[in-house]
């Protein structure tokens, strides 16, 4: 798979990128994948040097959480630590917006996964201006202050973020789950329809759903602020689930074994040299 087609490398029309993609036996590929990468995070914890941040953002149903689950799947419970974040708390709302994903990211060796992101400040805030009056932020006393240099100024703090942790180590990919709307109409619908889904349903999705083209021109213009070459953005087409979650498997498989310094750790000489002395005092023990 190329994984650069999907890469937000130049200006995008999100109305004019693809929605549905469909690679044949896409689950049993993905199983294979999800144990090469579960090898290669072996090896970057016990090389200790780097982690890696995934970034998951898209419009209600695309798809996230399932995605989480089937992808990491055979990753070490260790190795893996997943945040989704929900509307601030009142102590996270006492502090920077980007504060609470700070705090949040991935330690050496470890693969963090944001279940919605810190990006949720300039899509989620950016439709719904009012909500910024939460963060208590002394220049801003108005809607009025909240115009389009607000939000962008607020892309470049993340962009700058995330330059500052690139530099030591984080490993950042990002991905925009790409639904249409017609398909999220028909999850919503099974949603309401099967028993077993009836408590995924909200009120407020409809609601949401009412902006969609409002949501859509907010993420157009994150997508193309800031996908960086230290941390891309990666459009997927999420109509179809199982094709998603290959796609993304993909590019975190190929990602990690671009770095080819992320190797096993030696043992120390004097270690090496002892090994069959340390067997035999084993075996007879």
């Amino acid at each position: 798979m190329d994984i650069n087609k999907y890469k937000v490398s130049s200006q995008i029309d999100i109305s004019e990128q693809p929605t549905l993609e469909v690679v044949d036996s896409a689950n049993k590929k993905l199983k294979k994948l999800r144990k090469e990468i579960s090898k290669l995070q072996d090896t970057m914890y016990a090389h200790g040097k780097y982690s890696m941040l995934v970034c998951l953002q898209g419009m209600d149903t695309a798809g996230k959480d399932s995605l989480i689950r089937e992808v990491f799947k055979d990753v070490n419970a260790r190795g893996v630590v997943v945040h989704s974040f929900k509307v601030p708390t009142e102590k996270e709302l006492k502090h920077d917006f980007l504060w609470r994903h700070y705090i949040a990211l991935p330690e050496r060796g470890k693969i963090g996964v944001f279940n919605r992101t810190h990006y949720e400040n300039v899509l989620v805030t950016r439709v719904h201006r009012g909500y910024v009056f939460g963060e208590n932020i002394p220049s801003v006393t108005s809607v009025e202050q909240l115009t389009d240099d607000f939000y962008h100024k607020r892309m470049e703090h993340i962009n700058n973020f995330e330059q500052h942790i690139a530099e030591n180590g984080m490993i950042i990919l990002k991905f925009f789950l790409h639904l249409s709307k017609d398909e999220q109409k028909n999850r919503l619908l099974r949603r309401i329809e099967l028993k077993e889904k009836n408590w995924k349903f909200s009120a407020g999705d409809l609601k949401e759903r009412k902006l969609w083209d409002e949501y859509q021109k907010c993420y157009e213009d994150m997508l193309n602020r800031t996908s960086k070459e230290k941390a891309p953005w990666y459009m997927v087409p999420a109509d179809d689930k199982e094709t998603a979650r290959y796609i993304v498997a993909n590019v975190i498989l190929e990602t990690l074994k671009s770095y080819k310094d992320i190797e096993e750790p030696e043992l120390d000489d004097e270690t090496k040299a002892n090994l069959e002395a340390f067997k035999k005092q084993l075996e007879n023990d």
